[in-house]
């Protein structure tokens, strides 16, 4: 074998300097927060804010009184851990600014009522017709990467117990609290999701917070069907609507008549606020097809705990226990079905035979319900 032979097989097996270095990524510029505003303005997000990433010392204060007063109803969410859903640190070591940003959920138009001859159809609460969480958690995580390329930790939360949504909301500036404890943005109302981006990077704080533009309205405290706003800005969970048809357990007997036609949600204190109603329609969105303002409570408590999944899943449903929107929708019967509809009778007297004690017992009040309103009378 020749010399050159020998040096052209051994230099096939040596890799040369372009295969064994690898490419070193350079971090980019840091987005600035205009950018981002236009980043996520692509994604329907109309406002945007930044707060510092310190402590929310008065609202960790207020979350421990609260909790210590019973209003929070056996509430987890950021009430489990206020030291943890109070400090942003807490979620990101080393945060120094906190990207806060909301989305409408008002629609256009609403969906056309029930068709007669099904149902009874329960109400749904306008923010949960559809998963409005899941663009705006896409869209900041988005902004998210876009951040950490620039060599700077950056997380997404929405819906998340990790943080307070509407106390850096509010330390960003992006409105004031509201007498229902809502955040209210200037111009625009309440009909918003809120989301953020807990970061390392030292994005500068916009002024905040907003100036009170509730003035003397109290119509939001007088049009609670349950008396949950017990002063101006604080609800006593164990009264609120909303969370009565999240809360697992067996539903108070004085809170059954008012939850009415609802079997997810209330929007009552919202569709009172005259700022969210005169205002809210200049942030609004397409009706999206697939809304779910009415749920068939009857299919609902035909369907087995796949269906209920499918559909309905976006919920908050405690556990995962789907027997508590079934409980709902028992309730729902009660107060607006057909006494004389074969089919409502059906629905309640499978029920009231159930294995599972809280179906049995809200199946039971719904058919006292269907008889005494049939005959005329009010059961509470």
């Amino acid at each position: 074998m020749s010399i050159g032979n020998i040096r052209r097989r051994a230099s096939a097996h040596v890799p040369t300097r372009r295969h064994t270095l690898c490419a070193v990524r350079r971090p980019v510029s840091l987005p600035s927060i205009d950018e981002i505003r236009g980043r996520l303005a692509e994604q329907g997000i109309t406002h945007v804010g930044v707060a510092s990433a310190d402590v929310l010392a008065d609202t960790r204060a207020e979350l421990f009184r609260r909790r210590g007063e019973g209003l929070h109803g056996d509430m987890g969410f950021t009430y489990r851990d206020p030291e943890r859903s109070t400090d942003p640190r807490r979620a990101v070591v080393g945060a120094r600014s906190v990207i806060v940003a909301a989305k409408p959920y008002l629609t256009d138009s609403d969906p056309p009522e029930p068709q007669d001859g099904s149902g009874p159809h329960a109400r749904v609460g306008r923010y949960a017709w559809v998963d409005h969480y899941a663009p705006l958690r896409a869209a900041l995580r988005d902004v998210s990467r876009q951040i950490r390329r620039a060599d700077h930790r950056a997380v997404a939360f929405a819906d998340d117990n990790s943080i307070v949504d509407r106390a850096v909301a509010h330390r960003a500036g992006l409105g004031w609290y509201g007498k229902n404890a809502n955040l209210l943005l200037p111009g625009a109302g309440s009909w918003f999701v809120l989301g953020s981006i807990i970061t390392t990077a030292p994005y500068d704080p916009t002024p905040g917070p907003a100036a009170d533009g509730c003035g003397s309205c109290v119509r939001c405290i007088d049009e609670c069907p349950t008396g949950a706003i017990i002063a101006p800005g604080v609800i006593d969970a164990n009264r609120c609507l909303s969370w009565v048809l999240q809360k697992p357990g067996s539903i108070p007997f004085e809170y059954r008549t008012a939850i009415g036609d609802r079997i997810y949600g209330c929007d009552d204190c919202q569709d009172a606020c005259p700022i969210s109603v005169r205002l809210g329609r200049r942030n609004s969105i397409e009706l999206d097809p697939g809304s779910d303002a009415w749920v068939d409570a009857i299919e609902l408590l035909d369907a087995d705990d796949d269906w209920i999944d499918n559909r309905y899943g976006h919920w908050y449903i405690a556990d995962r226990d789907f027997r508590w929107v079934r409980r709902n929708a028992l309730v729902v019967i009660g107060n607006i079905g057909d006494p004389v509809d074969a089919r409502v009778r059906r629905v309640v007297d499978h029920y009231r035979a159930h294995i599972d004690p809280i179906l049995a017992e809200h199946a039971t009040w719904a058919a006292t319900r269907l008889t005494e309103r049939a005959a005329g009378a009010t059961v509470s």
